[in-house]
Parts: structure tokens; sequence; C-alpha cells
């Protein structure tokens, strides 16, 4: 069991995967990560910041794709993502594309700088997380214990 945070602007004791307007690293699912502060700057996007707590327990029958270090797997993954392609994932794990790095992804993808120079900019980053629990058969893995207003 692990605890992880999903920053939100209200209290979300019953996560559910929904499609938003913009494509995301990982593609369609809730996201969560293992570091407080993390997920403290997403909910500080909002008006009414709330930091949501679950217990995380994975589930080794479900398929999961984790990227341990930012590599080019990585980067592949997440520009198919972004370009809208769909996985068959239920759950993937890696280092999320903050707004810095994201910048320079959309950079990549317009041909406006090469891979090389990506990689020389994003190694300057610093450490991010994030779990994308992308199927229904993935929310059973968290189980919420609570919320806190910022």
């Amino acid at each position: 069991m692990q605890i992880v945070y999903h920053g939100s602007y209200c209290k979300v004791e019953k996560p559910v995967i929904k499609e938003g307007k913009y494509a995301k690293d990982f593609g369609v699912g809730f996201y969560c990560t293992i570091l407080e502060e993390q997920a403290i700057k997403w909910a500080k996007k909002y008006e009414t910041p709330v930091i949501n707590e679950y217990e995380y327990n994975e589930d080794s029958s479900l398929k999961i794709k984790e990227f341990t270090v930012m590599t080019e797997e990585w980067l592949d993954f997440i520009i198919k993502c972004r370009s809208g392609e769909k996985h068959d994932y239920d759950i993937v794990i890696g280092a999320m594309a903050d707004d810095q790095v994201y910048n320079y992804i959309t950079d990549l993808m317009a041909g406006t700088i090469t891979r090389a120079a990506f990689w020389e900019l994003a190694k300057f980053r610093h450490p991010t997380h994030q779990i994308a629990l992308c199927t229904e058969k993935a929310l059973n893995c968290i189980k919420y214990v609570g919320a806190k207003e910022l």
C-alpha cells in the first residue's frame, strides 16, 4: 500500500476517467502522484485548491507500463499520447512533462528543436512523478482516504 495524491478544485471521493479537451502525457486517465508537493502545485491552479489522498494498491493482473527514468521510449510515448493516439495500458507510471518540459516537447513535435536539444534542456528539470489510472479496473487500485483544502 502506498499513499498517492490528486490535486483538484474539489473533494474527489469517487474518481472517474473522463476525456478532457487536451491530450495528456499518458492519455485519458485519473492522474495521481506520490509527491504531495506536486499535487499541491496541481491544486494551486484552481481558485479552491484541494489535495485528495488515496491508498494505492497495485494490481499485478492489470497491464501496467512504468517508466523509471526519462528515456526515448518515454518521450515517444508522451508524443503519441499528446497527439491523440490511444494505448491499451490500464496504468502508466513515470515522470510528467511539466509546463516547461511540455513546451520542449511541443517544440520537438513542431520541428523547432532536435531530440538532442530536447534532452539537453530536459536534463535540468526537477524530478516529477505521475500515475495515470487509465481504465475503470485501474480505479479499483485506489481507495479514498480524505481531502484537505489549501
